[in-house]
């Protein structure tokens, strides 16, 4: 197994590795809207703006290691608003993707997250 720690990557809120690998699969730890450049700044406003930059620091993760948001398999997002956010990030999260290319997906509603975020994404992927 390897354990992936990537330089230019979001800095951890807790004790975790950016991704793991086994076997050509790799696990993304789910990231935050941190900024991977001043990681004590202010989250951006609303889902919509957290969002793309959760996908930006997982686009860091993944370039990280030599893979794209192509290589994703699957996809695991965590709302806090759950009901006032599903309907913005579902609008949201085809442009991340090649068209028809989209991952497989759950998305479920949580009572909080790290560092008071709206939004957290984990991700598998695979080599080719």
């Amino acid at each position: 197994m390897l354990h992936h720690m990537i330089a230019s990557g979001p800095r951890p809120v807790a004790p975790f590795s950016h991704a793991t690998e086994v076997n050509g699969f790799v696990f993304v730890t789910g990231q935050m809207p941190t900024d991977p450049t001043a990681p004590d700044a202010p989250l951006p406003e609303g889902i919509e703006a957290q969002t793309r930059r959760v996908v930006e620091n997982l686009k860091v993760v993944l370039g990280g290691i030599g893979l794209t948001l192509a290589d994703v398999t699957m996809a695991r997002i965590y709302l806090t608003e759950f009901e006032r956010d599903y309907a913005a990030l579902n609008a949201l999260w085809p442009s991340f993707f090649a068209p028809g290319k989209l991952p497989a997906r759950t998305t479920v509603g949580v009572t909080a997250l790290a560092v008071g975020a709206l939004v957290e994404i984990d991700l598998v992927a695979r080599r080719p």
